[in-house]
């Protein structure tokens, strides 16, 4: 967080590899007006993460590199946000789900549940 509020400046490209990992959820989400200040200061984002609270900033271009190659991939398609959501939609029954003795693989939950 220190980076981008001390020694981002405006009309510069910057390349992050995952911000996220060292942030609680609430500082993530701090980031997103950072972001949004040095963008409206003409500055541009290459962001690798797995958060979807970052992978949530508008007018973002989302890619998801995968077996099939890069695809540019709406935000509330990607498998961060759904994961995330189906997480906390149906967070008693999949904390149930990952800790028995099944061994059900939780992404099937998610697509059966959405």
């Amino acid at each position: 967080m220190a980076l981008l509020t001390n020694r981002l400046g405006g009309k510069g490209l910057y390349i992050l590899d995952e911000p996220e990992a060292a942030l609680s959820p609430k500082r993530q989400m701090a980031v997103l007006p950072v972001i949004h200040d040095l963008v409206r200061r003409d500055s541009q984002f290459v962001i690798a993460t797995h958060s979807p609270i970052i992978l949530a900033y508008p007018h973002a271009k989302i890619y998801v590199l995968s077996e099939e190659g890069i695809q540019e991939t709406p935000y509330k398609e990607t498998e961060h946000f759904t994961i995330a959501k189906a997480f906390f939609t149906h967070l008693d029954t999949m904390v149930e789900e990952l800790l028995s003795d099944n061994d059900a693989d939780m992404l099937d939950f998610r697509a059966d549940n959405e």
